[in-house]
């Protein structure tokens, strides 16, 4: 009966992540990267409001209070990957 605890824990920890959208959680990665709206939003080719917008997001959904715990509940959880995939920074 243990095993089962155990799992609904490991599902109930990674499953706030899973509820975030592709354009959410690559906000997300950018915010674990230190980048400020303004670079977020050149990054991906979105106005600096779309970028407010989906943190609002993804704070309402991870349960968290500001980017920096949005960003280290992410890392912590290590289903999050920190590499990016397919983002290329603007220079």
């Amino acid at each position: 009966m243990r095993k089962a605890n155990d799992n609904r824990t490991n599902t109930h920890k990674k499953g706030r992540l899973s509820l975030l959208t592709a354009q959410e959680r690559k906000v997300l990665k950018l915010v674990t990267e230190s980048l400020a709206n303004k670079e977020i939003a050149a990054t991906l080719g979105i106005s600096p409001s779309t970028v407010k917008r989906h943190l609002e997001h993804i704070l309402r959904k991870l349960h968290v209070k500001n980017r920096v715990a949005a960003a280290v509940y992410a890392v912590r959880r290590g289903d999050f990957p920190l590499e990016a995939d397919g983002i290329e920074r603007a220079v």
